[in-house]
């Protein structure tokens, strides 16, 4: 059964077993890695469901592996007991913004209000990367706050979606619930090569690493990753539906 800690555990893994190293994504731009230096970076967006992202972290942390956990600030993700104690484990805390969309497009408002939450975060941990949460159901990238503000003068050192080039190096997330979710995968995309591979589960990953030459960011949301029978099939009826959804705005905007 795909998309159970279960089978993250077995990819981590195997990412163990084929020698490749493992980051967060502060410490991939800190350093500056080359895209031929064989690093599994892992990202995980925490849109929903914080105690999902405290099992996946707990999980790394057992195996040794420290990764990326981008909170949104919304009532049922900012959670700062959770954060403190990922934050614990040795895992990069980082502030999944969403500003642009809360303020409706205006640009001096959702500036103040990420100024605020950025602050709030760093009350818990000291935030220095930022990623955006794509919010497929609204009219705005909050990427696009970036054209107007520089979020390096509020002591940041990058976001994903715009610090990194991605052309050779091989992005894959479990948007839609699958590894090749292109359809469901409205906003979270990033400027690629043609991949070479279909990932489809994540088995095809892990038969993939033994081959591998180039880093990986590897990009995953915790809410999907089930530790019960019952946590899969929330999980499961919640991504059919928002795929549902997904695939009538994909055709309205295509």
């Amino acid at each position: 059964m795909d998309f159970t800690l279960k089978t993250y555990e077995q990819l981590l893994r195997k990412i163990q077993h084929t020698n490749h190293k493992t980051c967060t994504v502060y410490e991939f731009m800190r350093d500056k890695a080359a895209a031929d230096d064989k690093l599994i970076v892992l990202r995980h967006d925490v849109d929903r469901r914080p105690k999902n992202a405290l099992k996946m972290a707990k999980l790394e942390a057992n195996l040794g592996i420290q990764s990326t956990y981008y909170f949104r600030h919304m009532r049922e993700t900012f959670k700062p007991q959770i954060i403190r104690e990922i934050a614990s484990m040795g895992h990069e805390i980082g502030y999944h913004y969403e500003t642009l969309a809360k303020a409706r497009g205006n640009y001096e408002e959702a500036y103040q209000i990420f100024k605020q939450e950025l602050e709030n975060f760093r009350t818990l941990y000291h935030v220095q990367t930022i990623c955006m949460h794509g919010r497929p159901l609204s009219r705005w990238d909050n990427r696009d706050l970036w054209k107007k503000f520089d979020y390096q003068s509020l002591g940041l050192i990058g976001e994903p979606y715009l610090s990194i080039d991605y052309a050779n190096i091989v992005y894959l997330t479990d948007t839609g619930r699958s590894w090749d979710g292109g359809k469901y995968n409205l906003r979270d995309r990033v400027k690629q090569e043609k991949p070479q591979h279909v990932f489809k589960k994540t088995q095809d990953i892990s038969n993939f690493l033994p081959n591998n030459s180039k880093t990986i960011i590897l990009q995953t949301h915790p809410e999907r990753w089930a530790y019960s029978p019952m946590s899969f099939l929330i999980s499961f009826s919640a991504d059919q539906a928002t795929n549902m959804v997904k695939r009538v705005l994909f055709h309205i905007r295509s």
